[in-house]
């Protein structure tokens, strides 16, 4: 069996761990890379007292699933049009905001947890079914890359069967690369050369014994998110990043415009983040400093907005 020739829908669930039955046509999200394991597999040893040095067969007690796979970030090719990711980003703690023909705004929520179902068609004939699916997301920010979302979703997970998807319709918008750019931290116009943050979704896996693989709803249950930038050293006349790390600083940070195209344009804001560590490195022979940053809330949910428009 292939792996370039995988397949992925997602779809967004009314009830929790219902299927709602992705279809080739709407529900295709087009990913890099895609991985399917086990998690929190159960498989209970029996250490029995028994004459012999051999072992009794261990007794399988049920699992769920994950599935990681990345994303390129981009629009839709319509503003006010969610991109074919949104069900994922929503089944990470996102609440989606919908502005008709102008925006779609993507932000942390702490309440109606969203869930959704990821068919995983194995070379396109091998069908995985992952229903219940929550997960957490990590963003990678390369200058004159794209920016890659990459997911690790958990869910359950009946027999796979041979099913044969079909031909998949994905959305043809071209993402755009990594350039022209405004990116300041605190007001400072910084040259870095990437930006990576992760939103730090904690997920719960309860055990259950009324469920049939022993799990009951999957949860996310906090988040930590945080990031890296990697900004030229300069001086402290020009911006005193140590200053701002021993003063616990709170501070803004912004991309500005990705993208020249309506339909197609991404900026990330974070309102109030904080260096959590301070060190020097280097690039080309250019002095830089690492800067680990967390992501705090201004008003409440709000530690990230990411807006396609």
């Amino acid at each position: 069996m292939l792996t370039n020739t995988d397949i992925v829908l997602a779809k967004i669930e009314s009830t929790y761990n219902t299927d709602p039955v992705p279809v080739v046509g709407t529900d295709g999200v087009l990913c890099e890379s895609p991985s399917l394991g086990f998690e929190s597999a159960r498989m209970n040893e029996r250490p029995a007292a028994r004459a012999n040095l051999g072992k009794l067969k261990s007794v399988y007690g049920g699992s769920l699933r994950t599935i990681t796979f990345d994303v390129e970030i981009k629009g839709s090719g319509t503003a006010g049009t969610a991109p074919e990711y949104g069900p994922l980003l929503r089944s990470c703690a996102f609440g989606e905001t919908i502005v008709a023909a102008t925006s779609v705004t993507y932000a942390p929520v702490s309440a109606s947890l969203e869930s959704c179902t990821i068919y995983y068609f194995s070379d396109g004939t091998k069908l995985y079914k992952l229903t219940g699916c929550r997960g957490n997301v990590s963003y990678a920010m390369e200058a004159g890359g794209i920016i890659k979302a990459s997911f690790t979703m958990t869910g359950h997970c009946s027999q796979p069967t041979d099913t044969t998807a079909g031909a998949v319709t994905y959305d043809s918008t071209v993402p755009q690369a990594i350039v022209n750019g405004t990116f300041t931290i605190n007001s400072y116009a910084a040259t870095i050369s990437a930006l990576n943050f992760d939103m730090g979704n904690v997920i719960a896996m309860p055990p259950d014994i009324n469920a049939s693989d022993g799990f009951a709803e999957i949860r996310q249950t906090g988040r930590d998110p945080s990031g890296t930038i990697d900004p030229e050293e300069v001086l402290i006349a020009t911006h005193d990043f140590e200053a701002a790390y021993r003063a616990g600083t709170s501070m803004a940070i912004s991309i500005g415009s990705i993208g020249g195209t309506g339909g197609n344009i991404v900026n990330v804001d974070m309102p109030a983040v904080y260096y959590r560590e301070i060190s020097m490195g280097d690039r080309d022979g250019i002095r830089t400093l690492e800067l680990p940053f967390g992501m705090a809330e201004s008003s409440g949910n709000d530690e990230l907005s990411i807006v396609l428009t």
